[in-house]
């Protein structure tokens, strides 16, 4: 697989575990939050040299996009940006937020149906949000087998590119299907897989 640039669009747990793991394969990143790059140079001189500090507009002009923000704040840190022109955006949110962890009112929709509706002309792949950021970023053969990461999208070739950096990160990919359907199953709260610590053996 030729790894193409990746941003990522947040800084929280998830958006510093997916630099984390991106680190420990020696894979590239700039990794962005809504304070300023300057707040991430500790994440950025324990991650160096892959991981670099940016703008949200630096990380969000990169081929693979990783969004990872707290669901109230998404509309304001993906308003403003350049066009996506297909290029492959990675849904890493989950519908609901600490402290009260009160799910949103999705109006019968999935979240990811509603994240797609903030990134026009974009390739969205749900992936990424379905364990915990400590098992995320811990060691994907820690149980002896391959830990697995499900992902789900419309778009043939932009879930390749997500399987195989998923593959590249040493984790064992699952296709879920469709959008409309892998989400449903991926999402929290709801769906029947997040934080189901899952292992591939054999």
């Amino acid at each position: 697989m030729n790894i193409m640039t990746i941003g990522i669009i947040g800084a929280g747990k998830i958006g510093t575990a997916v630099a984390r793991i991106l680190a420990r394969a020696g894979i590239k990143a700039t990794i962005a939050n809504s304070r300023g790059p300057e707040t991430l140079s500790e994440l950025s001189a324990e991650l160096s040299p892959f991981i670099s500090a940016g703008t949200i507009a630096e990380a969000a002009s990169a081929d693979i996009v990783f969004v990872a923000v707290p669901w109230t704040k998404l509309p304001g840190a993906l308003s403003g940006l350049p066009a996506w022109n297909g290029r492959v955006v990675v849904d890493t949110n989950n519908s609901i937020e600490a402290p009260a962890f009160k799910p949103a009112d999705l109006g019968g929709r999935t979240s990811s149906e509603i994240f797609a509706d903030l990134v026009p002309g974009a390739q969205v792949v749900k992936a990424f949000n379905h364990l915990f950021a400590s098992l995320l970023e811990a060691d994907p053969a820690s149980e002896g087998g391959k830990r697995v990461l499900s992902y789900s999208g419309d778009d043939v070739d932009a879930k390749a590119e997500i399987a195989g950096l998923i593959e590249k990160l040493g984790f064992f990919g699952i296709d879920l299907g469709a959008l409309a359907v892998g989400a449903k199953l991926a999402q929290f709260p709801g769906g029947p897989l997040p934080a189901l610590n899952l292992v591939k053996f054999g």
